[in-house]
């Protein structure tokens, strides 16, 4: 079906190309500028149906009868920002021995199998500030599939034996952590932004994760698995009156519980310097200029949103057609002013180059910022990148589930859920002051951390060019008794 609707597609492109060429109006030598271009119509994706329960549940149903597949996410508040630090890597623990623990009545290999048979999914997963759990079938299927998804959401048994198991798959990852010089870029970015004990910047050791217990696994799923902290998300063949009707069944009876609390998480971040991670078995620089960005829900979010775009936000930005494609200095190249949901993001302008251009890559970087104020963001810049935001919605919102996506995304971080059409307008009005007083209020290169992964034997000058480096130790804090890891290259 999807097959002979592209080719339909195409071919009534073809058609129109075809009746745009051989127009009267247009002559052999009428430029490709000339050619008028209909206005696009407007982008408005069927949205779902929100229904709150009076437990506090909140179930979006979004209608898709391309295909005979259901699936469902329950997305729960409270993640691994929100664990004890002395417990990193608890939520990655959680997530897996939530699955492969299986529920009370069936173990973990009997619910693959069962599952198996029916060619259906029932996966969960965890991320800083959430868990999930979902399920994917046939249409035929979901009822047998969705007593799955709601006995394991509801009874979930943490058998000991899968435990170790996962733990050990914890281990394997911290071993090989510093394999890749930009994870060790990331990970040491975001302790320079937020602090190194921030939520957001630690990461797990070896002792972290042995100190976690099955107790902890059963507790956290008590704390936060409370119909009041979730947010489920239905898309597929159904009728929405009759999947509404056994939701509520299944869930309107469930009583409400202690509500997710997270604590203020304010960010640290360590002073504007050069910090160096100094890994000898690499030719290139992972370069990192880094401070705090913001949210979403900030005013000038749409102002920077067109800002990133020109600047560094893609292969017509100006970072690349200056740094890599005139000068030649860079593999990648990129950045902007980070906004995330509810926390302020990360600014960070990025560049990866040869170890012997890596100075070179740095002043380029830094006359780019410097020149803002000279050589503002133009007409023809802010033109392309609202152009290229726009038209990204037809690619970002394609299909039912990644509206149903978005939209839970809206209600668990308090967006209005209009908040994508608020988008479209306001990208639209974004002018070129507004450009440029964003980049004059957030780009200060001298509040700026700077963070060079590479190989500092290598470098087209020493790094004492730029003063004291402070000297990152990366190094992986040995396993308590017991523990016995695979070990990385990188270790």
């Amino acid at each position: 079906m999807k097959r002979a609707l592209f080719f339909s597609s195409s071919f009534a492109a073809l058609l129109v190309l075809c009746c745009i060429f051989s127009s009267p109006q247009l002559s052999a030598q009428t430029s490709w500028e000339q050619i008028p271009i209909p206005k696009l119509p407007a982008f408005n994706p069927p949205q779902p149906k929100r229904i709150e329960l009076p437990n506090g549940m909140v179930i979006f149903l979004q209608e898709d009868h391309e295909l005979p597949l259901i699936d469902g996410t329950a997305r729960i508040r409270g993640g691994e920002r929100d664990v004890p630090a002395g417990k990193t890597g608890l939520i990655g623990i959680y997530q897996e021995v939530w699955r492969t623990g299986g529920t009370k009545t069936q173990t973990g290999d009997q619910l693959d199998d069962y599952l198996e048979q029916r060619a259906a999914k029932v996966e969960t997963g965890g991320s800083a500030d959430s868990t999930t759990i979902s399920f994917s079938c046939l249409k035929d299927d979901f009822e047998d599939v969705f007593r799955v998804f709601d006995d394991l959401m509801m009874n979930p048994e943490f058998r000991t034996d899968k435990i170790p198991i996962a733990q050990k798959g914890e281990y394997d990852a911290i071993s090989r952590r510093n394999d890749e010089p930009s994870q060790i870029a990331a990970r040491e970015a975001a302790k320079l932004v937020y602090g190194a004990n921030n939520p957001y910047a630690r990461v797990p050791e070896y002792t972290t994760v042995a100190a976690v217990s099955r107790q902890d696994l059963v507790d956290w799923h008590a704390n936060y698995v409370h119909p009041n902290n979730i947010i489920l998300g239905v898309v597929g063949d159904f009728d929405s009156a009759k999947m509404e009707a056994r939701l509520r069944e299944a869930f309107a009876s469930w009583t409400k519980g202690g509500a997710a609390k997270t604590a203020e998480i304010k960010p640290d971040p360590a002073k504007p310097a050069y910090y160096l991670v100094n890994k000898t078995d690499v030719n290139q620089s992972n370069i990192q200029l880094l401070a705090l960005g913001t949210t979403r829900k900030n005013p000038d979010y749409y102002a920077i949103s067109v800002f990133n775009e020109a600047f560094g936000g893609g292969f017509s930005s100006r970072l690349f057609g200056d740094i890599r494609t005139a000068k030649g200095l860079a593999y990648a190249v990129g950045g902007g002013v980070g906004t995330t949901w509810d926390h302020d993001g990360m600014l960070r302008m990025m560049v990866m180059t040869k170890s012997a251009t890596t100075f070179e890559s740095i002043a380029a970087l830094d006359d780019e910022i410097s020149g803002l104020a000279k050589n503002p963001i133009n007409d023809d810049e802010i033109k392309r990148a609202k152009d290229a935001i726009l038209n990204s919605f037809v690619f970002r919102f394609d299909s039912p589930d990644k509206v149903l996506n978005e939209q839970m995304s809206y209600e668990f971080y308090g967006y209005p859920l209009d908040f994508l059409q608020t988008f479209q307008k306001k990208i639209s009005e974004v002018t070129k002051a507004d450009v440029a007083r964003v980049a004059a209020k957030y780009l200060h290169r001298e509040q700026m951390a700077l963070l060079i992964v590479g190989n500092a034997a290598e470098f087209d000058k020493s790094p004492a060019s730029l003063g004291d480096a402070q000297k990152l130790d990366v190094t992986i804090p040995p396993p308590p008794p017991g523990v016995m890891p695979e070990q990385g290259p990188g270790n």
